[in-house]
């Protein structure tokens, strides 16, 4: 049976843990607001981006720049997006639960990685599928620079022939308590940006200057890398949403085992008043038998 002793040093424990968790809980908040106030800026940007490209591919057609150019090899590269750190509950495994399926997808495919994030380095660190590319280490600071240094290499494997497809897997902030895992095909342009551009023409057409295929080379990589930033500020911004829940959770779970401990505490401690006024009562009784003897 645990002592008074052993019981207030849980307690302190608790206590500590408690105020730990707390304090992750707000420093969550405020990053949330400003990963949310971003994200929410960045979608309406990107979807339009991705609604004009869809359009002009539509009219200039798939042939008018290498990175539309579908191929019918195997060869894939698949990006995954989880944070740098832990304590966010089922953020990071639901991603690399959703990869490892992605990987395990029947048929004879050719996969490489690129990891973003210390979780899915140190995942996949261990087991025998080839990383051809690591970034970490700069959520905290995440800037426009990142997923252009990130597209800037995928556009450049896969314009090079290394690769036939690049896909990407990453949490999509839902709200506070909800990210959905979210699997996209990245190069080349998914089929229904195409169909999207076609049904927001109105069946009219532009006169472009200058040519299309001058709009769509310096158009797609911008794309490319757009669709990149917003999947990373939405894995940022889902990461606080998770580590807020979490650490909410934790908070309010150890407020509950502090209330059992103290409750275990005050009964330890009945029985202890209990036994040493019985002692006392014992011993007092002994003494006045003596003296009457």
């Amino acid at each position: 049976m645990a002592t008074l002793r052993d019981i207030r040093r849980r307690i302190r424990s608790v206590e500590s843990t408690q105020k730990i968790t707390k304090a992750m809980k707000l420093v969550a908040a405020a990053k949330l607001r400003r990963a949310q106030e971003r994200i929410l800026a960045a979608r309406p940007y990107a979807t339009r981006m991705r609604e004009l490209l869809g359009s002009l591919v539509a009219r200039a057609g798939e042939e008018s720049h290498p990175l539309l150019e579908r191929r019918a090899g195997g060869r894939r590269r698949l990006v995954i997006v989880t944070a740098d750190k832990g304590l966010c509950g089922a953020f990071n495994s639901n991603v690399l639960r959703a990869a490892m399926l992605f990987l395990r997808e029947p048929g004879e495919t050719d996969v490489t990685l690129v990891v973003v994030g210390k979780k899915a380095r140190d995942f996949y660190r261990r087991r025998q599928w080839t990383v051809t590319q690591e970034m970490q280490g700069f959520f905290d600071r995440l800037a426009y620079s990142h997923a252009r240094e990130l597209a800037g290499r995928l556009m450049q494997s896969y314009l090079a022939g290394e690769v036939d497809e690049v896909h990407l897997i990453y949490n999509e902030f839902r709200s506070v308590a909800v990210q959905r895992v979210k699997r996209e095909r990245l190069l080349p342009i998914e089929a229904d940006a195409v169909e999207a551009g076609e049904a927001g023409t109105g069946g009219g057409d532009y006169i472009y200057e200058p040519a299309p295929d001058a709009i769509l080379a310096a158009l797609l990589p911008r794309h490319v890398t757009t669709q990149v930033y917003r999947a990373l500020m939405e894995s940022a911004a889902g990461e606080q949403g998770a580590r807020m829940t979490a650490m909410e959770s934790a908070t309010k779970n150890a407020k509950e085992m502090i209330g059992v401990l103290t409750i275990q505490y005050n009964k330890a401690r009945q029985e202890r008043i209990t036994k040493e006024l019985l002692d006392i009562v014992g011993g007092a009784e002994a003494l006045r038998q003596a003296v009457e003897a």
